[in-house]
């Protein structure tokens, strides 16, 4: 062999054995590069990680609803704030007898929820049977001297004169008008249980803040209504109307006892006309849709 033989074989057996090197250190990576996983731990794998997503959902879920219990939590709160703030005022201007726009504006939303709820209308009719269920249980005597006093002003405003409320009917209202569909529903109310006072044997003395130019509209819508018998109907004169409503309520209820009368109960949603009265006497009052109605809304008729 010649000489130039021996470089070209040693180069020769230099490059193969550099290319058997590299194939065994590269069949070696990849080798180590798989991770070979059986069926059963795939499956236990996959079923790890479902329950994982389940568990987050969950707890997702979970504070979703935590937060939004706690957001009507607060609603609740702030609504049930705003509710006994709005009566707490309402019950200081019946008392003082000021005006309904002292109360705070935010109120008018109150009361609008507070008759949609059908919380007026429970309240009403809590209050009516009360009334019933007392003068059921006794009788007038004192030889017709017993009298019940009632506000005619409750059943009888303005805005119905002429017009029989027991026949008039949601619509004509309208259905967004709720605070006029209460006031409607107190009417009816009211008579009906004028009515029934009356064909119990009561005795029935009428009070109004009106001024004596109405009564011949009062008296017709009464009888319309089929409110009539009564023994006595007061209105207020012209002097009289310059008086503070406590002061007139309180000074007829006086002159009616010194005529002999005994007055057994006063039936009114006003605090103006059931101030003063006599030990013996049963005050009555009848809830009023938020807020009151300003006195002067009366008087000014």
């Amino acid at each position: 062999m010649s000489a130039y033989g021996h470089p070209m074989e040693r180069e020769y057996s230099s490059r193969s054995l550099t290319s058997a090197e590299g194939s065994e250190m590269g069949s070696q990576f990849r080798m180590e590069s798989v991770i070979y996983m059986s069926s059963c731990a795939a499956t236990i794998f996959i079923g790890g990680l479902v329950i994982v997503g389940i568990l987050l959902m969950t707890l997702l879920t979970a504070l979703t609803v935590m937060l939004q219990s706690c957001q009507s939590r607060e609603a609740g709160v702030i609504e049930s704030f705003k509710y006994d703030h709005c009566k707490m005022e309402s019950q200081h201007a019946e008392i003082n007898n000021l005006e309904a726009y002292s109360l705070p504006g935010f109120c008018k939303e109150v009361a609008v929820k507070y008759i949609k709820e059908g919380h007026y209308m429970r309240e009403l009719n809590a209050s009516v049977s009360l009334i019933e269920n007392y003068f059921n249980g006794i009788r007038p005597n004192d030889g017709g001297h017993d009298v019940v006093l009632m506000d005619i002003d409750d059943f009888l405003p303005a805005d119905t004169l002429r017009i029989n409320p027991l026949s008039y009917g949601y619509n004509r209202y309208g259905l967004n008008d709720c605070v006029r569909e209460a006031k409607h529903m107190k009417h009816v109310f009211l008579i009906e249980l004028y009515i029934k006072l009356k064909s119990n044997g009561w005795p029935l003395i009428l009070l109004s803040r009106k001024p004596e130019k109405l009564q011949d509209g009062i008296v017709e819508d009464l009888i319309s209504a089929g409110c009539g018998g009564w023994s006595k109907l007061i209105m207020r004169s012209n002097e009289e109307m310059k008086e503070d409503t406590r002061d007139y309520f309180l000074r007829q209820k006086v002159g009616i006892e010194a005529e002999g009368y005994h007055i057994r109960g006063v039936i009114s949603s006003h605090m103006d006309a059931l101030g003063g009265t006599i030990i013996t006497t049963q005050n009555f009052k009848l809830p009023n849709p938020l807020p009151v109605a300003p006195p002067r809304s009366i008087m000014s008729d």
